[in-house]
């Protein structure tokens, strides 16, 4: 791997049940543990699959015309069982629409490949998820120098 390749975010605790994610770029997002109106990391999971193929599907049809409305729903069921806490059933829904005309009849038709593609090869976050990756925890003295 690469440092091209290499994506970061730290996660510093603010309060009690209360987290701010930091990029590589400076942007900051707030999440918590659901007791407010944060999203938490389960939400959070959700919004990542949703905003990855919401991003790949719009590049493609956005070309030919500017979408009417456009709008991705991401559901699946939070269990725990024998084998711990995980998503189940994840869906994801889109509703999109284009004005009337040649550009719109163009991006209606492309439409239905644009998210087979996202969902089969682009979506990194689908198909993280869909593939299975392992995830190493450990603890680090200096956190500059995690991961």
């Amino acid at each position: 791997m690469s440092e091209e390749s290499l994506r970061r975010v730290t996660v510093e605790r603010t309060a009690t049940g209360r987290y701010t994610a930091t990029n590589a770029r400076g942007g900051t997002i707030g999440f918590g543990t659901g007791d407010g109106t944060e999203f938490t990391p389960v939400e959070l999971l959700l919004a990542a699959i949703g905003g990855c193929t919401a991003a790949d599907v719009d590049v493609s049809t956005s070309r030919h015309t500017e979408p009417t409305a456009f709008t991705v729903t991401v559901r699946g069921h939070k269990v725990g069982d024998e084998d711990g806490n995980r998503m189940t059933d994840l869906a994801v829904g889109f509703h999109v629409t284009f004005p009337e005309g040649t550009a719109g009849d163009r991006a209606r038709a492309i439409l239905p490949r644009a998210i087979t593609v996202s969902h089969d090869r682009l979506c990194t976050v689908s198909r993280t998820i869909e593939t299975g990756t392992p995830v190493t925890v450990s603890i680090e003295d200096d956190p500059a120098e995690d991961l």
